[in-house]
C-alpha cells in the first residue's frame, strides 16, 4: 500500500462556545481537539495527507464539519468524541459509530473498538447512527470515536495515562484497515491560490474565497498553511476552475494530491 495515496479529515468534535460534555471541569472539546492532533502526527508520520476541521478552539456546527470534509476531498472522516451519561460513573467503554455496517468503515470501526480495547477500555462495540450529521452528511466513509465517558473516573484515568497509547492504537487500526485496501486510488487535481507560513494570512485568504462561492480549503502541509480550491479527476476541470480564480484576481498553480 503507498499510504501517500490517503487523505484523511479528521474532526475534534465541539469546539468554540460548545464545549460537549462536561466533567468536574474537564470539557470534551478539549480532549478531543489533543486526541486528534495526536492521532493526525503519528498518521503524517506513516505517509498519511492529514486534514483538520479545526486546530484550534474554534466552534462549527456538525454542517460545517461535513462541508468542510467534502471540499476537502478526503478519502475518509474521523470525528473525535467523548462519552457521557446521566450520572457520573454509570457507565464505561468505547464505542465506535458510523451511518451504517458496511464497506471498509465498518472494518475500521471495528478494529478502532479492538484496539482500544486492549489497552483496558470497555468495548461497547460498534453501532450504527445513520441521524448524525457528519455520518450522513459526508460523501466518504466516516467514523465517530467516542473515546471513553468523559464523566466516568476510570475512562478519565486511562485516557489520561495512555494517552499516548490510545493516540498510537487508533492510528495503527486505521492503518491497519488501509494496508488490507489495494484498490487504486484516483489523482485529483486541485488549484491553490496561496500557502503562508503564518495561519492568519491563509484563514483570511479562505474565508474570502468562500464570500465569493469558491470550494475553497485549508491543509496544513510541510510547515505551511496551503489554501487550495476544488479536487478533480479531469485536469481540464481544474484548468476551468483556475481560469476563475485567476479572473478573480488570485494567482494560481494546480497541484495534485
Amino acid at each position: 500500500m503507498n499510504a501517500m495515496l490517503y487523505t484523511i479529515m479528521l474532526d475534534a468534535g465541539h469546539g468554540g462556545a460548545d464545549p460537549g460534555a462536561a466533567y468536574e471541569g474537564r470539557q470534551e472539546k478539549d480532549d478531543n481537539l489533543r486526541l486528534a492532533l495526536a492521532v493526525g502526527n503519528i498518521l503524517e508520520n506513516n505517509g498519511i495527507h492529514v486534514l483538520y476541521t479545526r486546530t484550534g478552539d474554534v466552534y462549527q456546527t456538525p454542517f460545517e464539519k461535513a462541508a468542510i470534509a467534502n471540499r476537502s476531498g478526503a478519502d475518509f472522516f474521523i470525528s473525535f468524541h467523548r462519552n457521557s451519561s446521566p450520572q457520573a460513573n454509570q457507565y464505561q467503554g468505547v464505542e465506535v459509530l458510523v451511518y451504517d455496517k458496511s464497506g471498509i468503515k465498518y472494518e475500521m470501526a471495528q478494529n478502532i473498538v479492538g484496539a482500544l480495547g486492549e489497552l483496558g477500555f470497555r468495548e461497547i462495540g460498534v453501532k450504527e447512527r445513520p441521524g448524525l450529521v457528519v455520518l450522513r452528511r459526508t460523501k466518504m466513509p466516516a467514523l465517530l470515536i467516542e473515546t471513553g465517558f468523559i464523566n466516568s473516573v476510570e475512562d478519565n484515568r486511562l485516557f489520561d495515562e495512555k494517552f499516548n497509547e490510545i493516540a498510537q492504537a487508533i492510528a495503527d487500526a486505521i492503518l491497519g484497515t488501509l494496508d488490507e485496501k489495494t484498490v487504486e486510488e484516483p489523482l485529483y487535481y486541485r488549484v491553490q491560490t496561496g500557502a503562508f507560513r503564518n495561519r492568519e494570512y491563509a484563514d483570511r485568504m479562505l474565508y474570502q474565497l468562500e464570500d465569493q462561492g469558491f470550494p475553497a480549503f485549508l491543509l496544513q502541509q510541510d510547515g505551511m498553511y496551503k489554501v487550495q480550491v476544488g479536487a478533480y479527476q479531469e485536469i481540464g476541470n481544474a484548468i476551468n476552475m483556475e481560469q476563475r480564480l485567476r479572473d478573480a484576481g488570485y494567482s494560481t498553480l494546480i497541484v495534485t494530491k
